[in-house]
């Protein structure tokens, strides 16, 4: 399935792009949204990065086209300042992250990221990484299983979920997605298997959470990226699910408040000033069109900020 950027015109704007300016794409993936990014650039300059080795490859058509203002980064985001200070880069004029799955990585059966497609259990971005969600689902005891697909898949039959998982492992590791996947079905009522949704959906995002580390990834980012942007500068992020975009309504209200002092003080005595204001007090979500045509937009969020 051919990847489509989300909410692409909405991020290009939002990100107010200057000719002579510095980017940076968080988050590569396919190379969408870097590519009308950087077509917009004439002596600027777009430090790429992507922790899947994958978009090493993607990136090639863009590198060979754009080689005089695009970087490409093997990394992950949350390494921003060592990032940019391995580059010589001080501060930026708008960063990007989008922080959904690339469509390849659901579609490419061997990852191991999709319940549609038959794989060892992996789920890992950097393929180099140390766990696997097969190190996940047949080693973590059973009450560590229910509180992961509670609390990163919002899953309200975890208990039955992981219970049958651990009755599963008893008689043998379960080592596929479809093995994964036929113990989820048969766990939860029959009622619940007819819902639009798929079953496995939540327990299979609670995994790739866990795999990647996602949310912890996602907190170290947004407590750097604003100290790495000029003023005036734009931080443009796209969130896919309620864990995300909680984390990043809070951190921009958090900067964009500054003061830290109790309510009941009678003046600020913390000294703290705000760093971003709010471009977007409600997160852009896509219309109509988009959410047809792309239905993997239509969970999407985009907030966006500016550095004072």
């Amino acid at each position: 399935m051919e990847h489509t950027p989300v909410l692409l015109g909405e991020c290009i704007e939002g990100l107010d792009i200057k000719p002579g300016g510095v980017y940076v794409d968080g988050t590569f993936g396919c190379g969408g949204h870097a590519g009308e990014i950087v077509k917009r650039l004439k002596s600027g300059r777009l430090i790429a990065i992507d922790r899947d080795d994958g978009a090493v490859r993607q990136a090639g058509a863009l590198l060979r086209e754009y080689e005089d203002r695009l970087h490409f980064i093997s990394g992950n985001f949350r390494d921003i300042h060592s990032i940019l200070d391995r580059l010589g880069v001080g501060l930026v004029d708008g960063m990007l992250f989008d922080l959904g799955v690339s469509s390849p990585q659901l579609d490419e059966g061997g990852r191991g990221f999709s319940y549609m497609h038959n794989a060892r259990l992996d789920m890992r971005m950097d393929r180099q990484g140390e766990i696997t969600a097969f190190d996940i689902i047949n080693t973590w005891p059973e009450d560590k299983l229910r509180g992961l697909f509670y609390e990163y898949g919002e899953e309200r039959y975890a208990p039955l979920i992981a219970r049958a998982i651990v009755r599963k492992r008893a008689e043998g590791t379960v080592e596929t997605t479809f093995d994964l996947n036929a113990v989820i079905v048969s766990a939860i009522p029959a009622a619940a298997r007819r819902e639009a949704q798929h079953p496995s959906k939540r327990c299979f995002q609670a995994l790739r959470i866990a795999v990647n580390d996602e949310l912890g990834s996602i907190a170290d980012m947004l407590n750097s990226v604003p100290h790495r942007l000029k003023t005036g500068g734009r931080l443009c992020v796209i969130s896919f699910h309620s864990l995300e975009d909680r984390l990043v309504k809070k951190a921009f209200a958090s900067f964009a408040k500054g003061c830290v002092c109790p309510k009941d003080f009678p003046v600020c005595v913390c000294g703290m000033k705000p760093v971003l204001k709010l471009i977007t007090k409600r997160p852009l979500t896509p219309g109509a069109g988009e959410a047809e045509s792309n239905p993997r937009s239509r969970s999407a969020k985009l907030r966006i900020a500016e550095r004072v």
